[in-house]
């Protein structure tokens, strides 16, 4: 299953499951001889055991990422208004920043590790519903995680709802997952990410392992064996560590673009595809290339050459006439 880079306890459960299963036969016992009470003293009982305190390391990402936050904030980028008169666009840009968004890789894969290169290549997309999951390491907490829920549903109810495309929010059975982890559960992420998608590459389970603190999150989208174009699963990576915004950002993003919209550009305004880190949240321009990419005149596969003269009529079409 060929990957596509575009830009994570229970001995508690294991001790109680065991605890009932023991009342359980002493009744049964009971009910033909009477056991001799046992008057000996009992051990008090014991907590279930939580996960170890984050490493300094993981401690350390946290520290950066709240000081990089601060200061985007503090120099006016990570806005949340979606654009507004200070960010203009035409359908002609709308049309060639779709091209160069949905159009062109990224990342190519080169000597075993995913290297940052522009190259053209083909549309792809779901075909299938798309059913995204949210898996929570050990050190989210439940309050965390009920605000990363709300968050998720309300956003791909919005996807589905600019997209056209069936895409939901799933507690089991999903094809898209999205994985809320720290460092030290990403270091050891192989054996999940196999379980999740299994056939990925020894390549890709490395690179989600290996990721540097500067790569704030990651989704990876995989098309069936044989150079397919349409996605059948996909993982993205969520940071623990990320502060409030941070975090909806990396979310906003990463589900974007596994949905096929892979790539970045610097021309892309006002969008969250551009990593000048201006806008944090899907804009309104980014509904826009959703709403061309699921349009039925488009088909996975299509090249760039192919595509343009159908981009470029929708474009229009969406914003109104030619610009």
């Amino acid at each position: 299953m060929p990957a596509r880079l575009q830009s994570d306890k229970a001995t508690g459960i294991g001790r109680i499951l065991g605890r009932a299963a023991l009342v359980g036969a002493c009744l049964a016992l009971a009910a033909c001889v009477m056991p001799t009470p046992d008057t000996s003293p009992r051990p008090e009982p014991r907590e279930a055991e939580g996960p170890p305190p984050p490493s300094a390391e993981s401690e350390s990402f946290a520290r950066y990422y709240a000081s990089v936050q601060a200061r985007l904030v503090s120099d006016g980028m990570l806005r949340t208004d979606g654009g507004g008169v200070d960010t203009p666009f035409s359908a002609a840009q709308l049309a060639a920043n779709f091209e160069r968004i949905a159009l062109y890789d990224e990342y190519a894969l080169s000597g075993g590790r995913f290297i940052a290169q522009q190259t053209p290549s083909r549309l792809r997309r779901w075909d299938q519903p798309v059913r995204i999951q949210p898996h929570f390491g050990a050190y989210v907490d439940d309050a965390q995680q009920a605000e990363d829920r709300s968050v998720l549903s309300t956003y791909v109810s919005r996807l589905a709802r600019v997209s056209g495309h069936p895409i939901r929010v799933v507690n089991s059975g999903g094809n898209f997952h999205v994985l809320y982890i720290n460092r030290d559960e990403q270091r050891t992420a192989g054996d999940l990410v196999r379980q999740l998608v299994p056939g990925i590459s020894a390549e890709t389970v490395n690179e989600i392992q290996t990721l540097s603190r500067f790569t704030f999150c990651s989704v990876y989208a995989f098309s069936q064996a044989g150079g397919g174009s349409t996605y059948v699963a996909a993982i993205a990576i969520i940071r623990d560590e990320h502060p409030d915004l941070l975090r909806r950002s990396c979310v906003h993003e990463e589900v974007a673009q596994g949905m096929g919209l892979p790539n970045d550009s610097p021309a892309a305004r006002p969008s969250i595809f551009n990593d000048d880190e201006e806008f944090a949240l899907l804009t309104r321009h980014d509904e826009l290339l959703l709403r061309i990419l699921y349009d039925d005149r488009l088909t996975p596969g299509m090249q760039p050459d192919e595509a343009r003269p159908i981009v470029r009529r929708i474009a229009e079409e969406v914003m109104g006439g030619p610009s």
